[in-house]
Order: structure tokens, then sequence, then C-alpha cells
């Protein structure tokens, strides 16, 4: 029998030390190295082809062995998949609680139930749940319309179990384990939900996908912090990260991918939640836009690029004079850091005053935006509100914001413009093209491009320089 030895891991990164130490050296988190018992190895002395299996290598263009994706036909999901499920792949879904993960995997495989694998055969897909019982598993499917639906569904914690099952007969093709936290080894001691337990199932769940071929999907809790709980090294074990967002103020939630080794990452799919379940929103720009009313000060639409996909949201700013000795900022939907950058530029670079007032920032919608083209547009939206004129209803802003001042050109500007064409704007504030690149001509994108190389420029645009002289 192997010894037992004792090893100290780092929850966060997977590194190993001999000793226990307040902060990891590898990945410079506090207090994530925990005692765990492990067998010793020992290694061989000689290594030369003993107690080892020849491995045999191949050339780079090689024709995979299958290339055949399942598509659920639910499209916003499918393209954040990059096209379907590949065979053997493993998916990490995560999400705050009752933002919508359980409801859009059931309807998920409740549409991959009606379609056929690559043999012809009906999708055969399991749905085991940690969390609910069978029954209230059977409610939601009801609300949802999926009674009917062929969906093998079990209740079931014990890894063990779990795995002596779906690797007897014929395997499965979509599995569901709802969520990893529930589940639990006996081969350790620790509760479920510890980092080891975490670790230890989604290591075997994984080898199992890989070694029978079947899609797998892992539900993952958040921790406050809006990142996944457990040890890292999980989302370093599977193939796509797949974040679910969403404030539950609003109807529409965000499935955004964040790691995809099968497709784009940063691709999102766009889902308005209704009493029947998730429903798919193909035109989101539209969606977004429906409920903004033109010439109010403080409001801007922004051209943005969400994975592959261009999106117009309104942005919406409202800058007063701060009645404390602190003064508030509070965004939603936007990076907090990234405001503080765009107000100390305005105030360091176009002289603008901004320590003296309170800012409040909404990107309307409940959607979150991460691309940095949009500085311009909060920058516009801001000076919009101080000034109290309005940004033209038909134009669109986009541009990033450097430290001097300066608006740096973003990547596909024309999409981004053909997208406002679309949706009715006719003209757009952009940035300059880059060195060496090509133009962007109005002639291709229908609308009347303005250049702005300076925010300094932009204060032309709602008067502040006349006001400030005046000041």
């Amino acid at each position: 029998m192997a010894k037992k030895t004792s090893r100290f891991v780092c929850q966060n990164c997977g590194a190993v030390f001999p000793r226990w130490a307040g902060k990891c050296e590898t990945c410079g988190e506090w207090n994530t190295i925990i005692e765990e018992e492990s067998p010793s190895l020992s290694m061989p002395k000689a290594t030369g082809g003993q107690g080892g299996r020849k491995i045999e290598f191949v050339s780079l263009d090689g024709v995979p062995e299958t290339s055949f994706r399942l598509k659920s036909g639910i499209s916003e999901f499918d393209r954040v998949c990059g096209g379907g499920l590949v065979a053997g792949s493993v998916l990490l879904i995560g999400g705050d609680p009752g933002i919508g993960k359980s409801t859009v995997l059931l309807q998920v495989t409740g549409a991959l139930s009606k379609v056929c694998n690559a043999v012809g055969k009906p999708v055969r897909c399991v749905y085991i749940s940690g969390e609910e019982s069978v029954d209230q598993v059977r409610l939601r499917a009801a609300r949802l319309g999926l009674a009917s639906a062929k969906v093998d569904l079990a209740s079931a914690t014990n890894v063990r179990d779990i795995i002596a099952t779906l690797d007897t007969g014929e395997a499965p093709d979509v599995v569901v384990i709802d969520s990893i936290q529930t589940m639990f080894s006996d081969a350790l001691d620790s509760a479920p939900g510890t980092v080891g337990q975490v670790r230890a199932c989604g290591n075997e769940l994984i080898r199992l996908a890989k070694r029978r071929g079947f899609a797998l999907f892992l539900v993952g809790h958040v921790t406050k912090e809006g990142t996944l709980a457990g040890p890292r090294v999980l989302e370093h074990m599977v193939d796509t990260v797949l974040y679910f967002e969403g404030d539950r103020g609003h109807h529409f939630r965000i499935l955004r991918g964040v790691k995809n080794r099968f497709g784009a990452t940063d691709e999102i799919g766009v889902f308005e939640m209704t009493d029947k379940g998730l429903c798919e929103v193909p035109n989101p720009s539209a969606l977004f836009l429906a409920e903004r009313r033109g010439n109010i000060s403080g409001s801007c639409v922004y051209a943005g690029i969400e994975g592959s996909r261009p999106m117009l949201v309104e942005i919406q700013a409202l800058a007063g004079l701060s009645s404390g000795g602190s003064p508030r900022r509070a965004v939603v939907g936007w990076d907090s850091a990234r405001l503080a950058m765009v107000l100390a530029v305005l105030e360091a670079r176009c002289g603008i005053k901004m320590s003296d007032k309170d800012v409040y920032l909404n990107v309307a919608g409940g959607i979150r935006l991460t691309e940095p083209a949009a500085d311009l547009a909060v920058a516009a939206a801001l000076l919009s509100s101080m000034s109290q004129i309005p940004v033209p209803a038909d134009m669109v802003v986009f541009g990033e914001i450097g430290l001097s001042g300066e608006v740096r050109a973003v990547p596909q500007p024309s999409l981004r413009l053909k997208e406002a064409a679309k949706l009715g704007f006719s003209r757009a504030l952009i940035p300059p093209a880059r060195v060496n690149k090509k133009s962007v001509k109005e002639s291709d994108t229908g609308l009347k491009l303005n250049e702005i190389g300076h925010l300094k420029t932009l204060l032309d645009m709602f008067g502040m320089i006349e006001n400030k002289r005046e000041s």
C-alpha cells in the first residue's frame, strides 16, 4: 500500500509546497494553501523507457475524427458555444443564484432531445440534479412546456454512483451536472462544496466525459465577487467557461463565453426572461434602444462589439454638484476604474472640474460593457449632462481615450457603423483612422462620419470651452 504523505496545495492555482505559507508565491493569493493527504509517488531512477508506454507523434495536417457539432436550435446558445456542442467537450456555466442557469440548461437539453446525433440517432440527454428533487425539476419542466421532452432525469450527489451509471451500456450524448458544488466523493473525508471535493469530483467527471465522448455541462456557483466558487484549476480543466449575467431588476440575461477551445471567446447570447422561460433575442440592439428617448441630455448611444456581434446600447450619465466632502461615483454596467480614468482625463487635460461633482453612470438594459471603446461615449454622456446639451439623437459614438486625452482607434469600425445604419442612425462620432490602415468611407456605411482626435474637440460640440473661459 502506498505511503500517505502530507503536502500543501494552493486552491487557486494548484501549486504544491512542502510546508504551509500564508501567501502563495506562484499566484500571489493569500490564505489559499491547504494541507492535503496524497500517496507518495516513487519515481524510477532510470527512465529510459521503463515503466511507461511509448507515445506516437502525428503531423498537424491530419483530419479530425469528427467535426460534427450538436446544434440545439437555440441560436443564441449555439453562438456562444462556437456553433454547437463538440463530442467529449466539457462546459462550465456559472452565475448568480436564481439568474436562470438551471432553466437555460433544461431548455437546451429539451431542445437537443429533438435532434439527431452524428450517426442519425436521437440525442440522448441526461440531467442529474444534486440541488433539487426529481419532482421539483418536473415542475420546472412543466412550466417551461418541456414535460414531454425525452430527457433522462435523476437526483444524485455521489460521484461514484453517477460514474458507474454513465459508464454502463451505451453512452449518452449530453450530460448535465447541477451543480458541481453538491457532488461528493466518498474517497475524501471533506464535506461537499470544499475545494478538495470540487476538484476531485470535477476531475473524475471530466475524465469520464473524455473517455466516453459525451458533452458534459457542469453548473458552478459563484462567490460574492462574481467569480466561480471552488479551485481555480477547475476552469483550466474544462474546455469552455460560460457566465450567465443579468440584473434581477431587468428581464434581459446575457450568456457570455470567457473561455472556449472550440470557438470565439467573449461571444455573448442575449435572452429575455419570461414566465415561460428564457426566450432568445435575435436583435438585441433594437431591444436595448426600444425605450430610448431622444433629445435628452446625458444620454449617448454607443456602438460596441461583443464577440463577433455588433451591439448598440444607451449610456446614461448624470453629473451634479456634490453636497458632501467626498463626491459619489455610482456605476452600473461598466468598470468603475475606467470611469475614474475618464473623469481624471477630463479634469487634467480638458480643464473640466470633476472632483466636486457626483457622477452616476448607467448602461441601460442591464448589459455589462467590457470594451474600452466605450470611453468616448461615456465622456460624451458626461459632458452632455453637465452642459445640458443633448447628444444628437441620430448619432452613435465610439472610441478609446488615452491618458493624454487623445482618442484612439478601435477594431472593426465598419461593422459598428453598418449596425448603426440598420437602426436608422445617420451620423457617427468616431476616432481617426489608424496609420497605414484603410479609412472608413461614408459611402460604405451610409453615415456622416465626424472624426475626433482629442477630447478638446468634444468640448466644442457642447460649447464648454466658451463656458470655461467665461467662468
